[in-house]
């Protein structure tokens, strides 16, 4: 069994509203938010399921299955000065386990895909497009 470092944890609700606010990927096992705070300190999880899954006994299974997927794919794909929040779904207690690495490796790629086209400058064909539609 491969040891990884010990994941920063999420650990106050304004943490994880601010997450929320961030780019959202919605994926068979789980939902994943994120937030690039803006610094270089390493990536932080936090781990959310809702009482629409299930009592306290079930919510901790999934709860511990996603703890357990982060820790194996965040310290590889996961990016410093992130916030990352992974909410648990149904799905999560009986998604198959590789299943569920795959969708948090989506998820990840998704999040951040979309958090580096929002900040990139628009190209020239894009301001060539609105020339042509504004006149």
């Amino acid at each position: 069994m491969t040891r990884h470092p010990e994941l920063q944890r999420l650990k106050k609700r304004p943490e994880f509203l601010a997450a929320a606010r961030g780019d959202k990927s919605a994926l068979g096992g789980l939902v994943l938010q994120a937030r690039a705070r803006g610094d270089d300190a390493p990536a932080r999880a936090g781990f959310t399921v809702t009482r629409k899954v299930g009592n306290a006994v079930i919510r901790n299974r999934a709860r511990r299955r996603l703890k357990e997927a982060a820790r194996e794919i965040l310290p590889l794909l996961g990016k410093a000065g992130y916030d990352y929040v992974l909410v648990g779904r149904q799905s999560t207690l009986t998604r198959a386990w590789p299943d569920l690495l795959d969708d948090l490796r989506a998820a990840l790629a998704k999040v951040h895909r979309n958090a580096s086209s929002s900040r990139a400058p628009s190209s020239s064909r894009d301001k060539d497009k609105k020339d042509i539609v504004h006149g």
